[in-house]
C-alpha cells in the first residue's frame, strides 16, 4: 500500500495508545517490524516503512561503505526523506497532534536517531535498539523537548560500546533525556529491553513522563 513516498503498512489502532513509527534493520521489512510493534503495544496505530536503499538485495535505510562506517552524505538525504514521510503519513492517517514514537532495531534505530538529531521539528521521541550514532558532529539542535531509550548489548559487535555512547552523550548536549538500558548480550534484542521499552512507552505522553533523566536499566 503507498500514495506516499515510501512503500508501508499501516496498521489502526487506539486513539489512547501512542502511534508507532516501526523502522527495521538491515535485511528485514515492515511485516517483521510490526511484530516487534505488536510486542510492544498492540493497541497502538502502527506505521511501518520500507528502506529505499538495497545492499546486495538485503534493505536498508542509508549506505555505508563499511560496517559500522556510514555514508554521512546519504544518511542526511534518507533522513530528510523519512521525515517528510512522516509528515505526509500524519496527515495522511489522522496522526497529527498525536504522541508518535519511532522504534528501530540497528539500522532502523540508527535512521530514527538520525532523524531525532537534524529533524527534531517532526520526531522527538524514539525507542532505540542496538543503535549508535549515525552522524559525525551532528548540528546543535535544541533537542530538550527530545525522549530517547536505547537498548544495546554490552558486546555488540556491529553497535559498538563508544559509538554507542557517543550517541547517548550527543544526545545529551543538546538537552534530550536519554534512558539507557545495557545488557550483557550483542547485537540483539532481548527479553529485558523489552521490558525496558514498554516501561518507557507505558508512560502517558511527555507532560506526564517522569524525569528520568542519566537512569540505566542493568539487563
Amino acid at each position: 500500500m503507498s500514495e506516499l513516498a515510501l512503500e508501508h503498512e499501516f496498521v489502526e489502532g487506539s486513539d489512547a495508545a501512542p502511534a508507532l513509527l516501526l523502522l527495521h534493520g538491515t535485511g528485514g521489512s515492515p511485516t517483521d517490524i510490526l511484530s516487534l510493534g505488536k510486542e510492544l503495544c498492540p493497541a497502538s496505530p502502527m506505521l511501518a516503512p520500507a528502506g529505499q536503499v538495497s545492499e546486495q538485495g538485503a534493505a536498508r535505510w542509508f549506505r555505508r561503505h563499511a560496517e559500522g562506517v556510514f555514508d554521512t552524505e546519504d544518511v542526511v538525504f534518507r533522513a530528510g526523506q523519512l521525515a517528510d514521510f512522516i509528515v505526509e503519513a500524519r496527515e495522511r492517517y489522522g496522526l497529527q497532534g498525536r504522541r508518535l514514537v519511532a522504534v528501530g532495531f540497528s539500522n532502523g534505530a540508527n535512521i530514527a536517531a538520525a532523524v531525532v538529531l537534524l529533524r527534531p521539528d517532526v520526531l522527538t521521541e524514539a525507542v532505540l535498539f542496538a543503535s549508535m550514532l549515525p552522524v559525525p558532529d551532528p548540528p546543535r539542535h535544541d533537542l530538550s523537548a527530545t525522549q530517547v531509550l536505547m537498548a544495546n548489548g554490552r558486546h555488540d559487535p556491529m553497535a559498538p560500546l563508544v559509538p554507542a555512547q557517543e550517541l547517548a552523550a550527543v544526545l545529551r548536549e543538546r538537552g534530550a533525556e536519554v534512558t539507557e538500558h545495557w545488557h550483557s548480550g550483542g547485537h540483539q534484542i532481548t527479553v529485558d529491553g523489552l521490558a525496558a521499552a514498554k516501561k518507557w512507552l507505558a508512560v502517558d505522553g511527555q507532560n506526564d513522563r517522569m524525569r528520568r533523566t542519566g537512569d540505566q536499566y542493568i539487563g
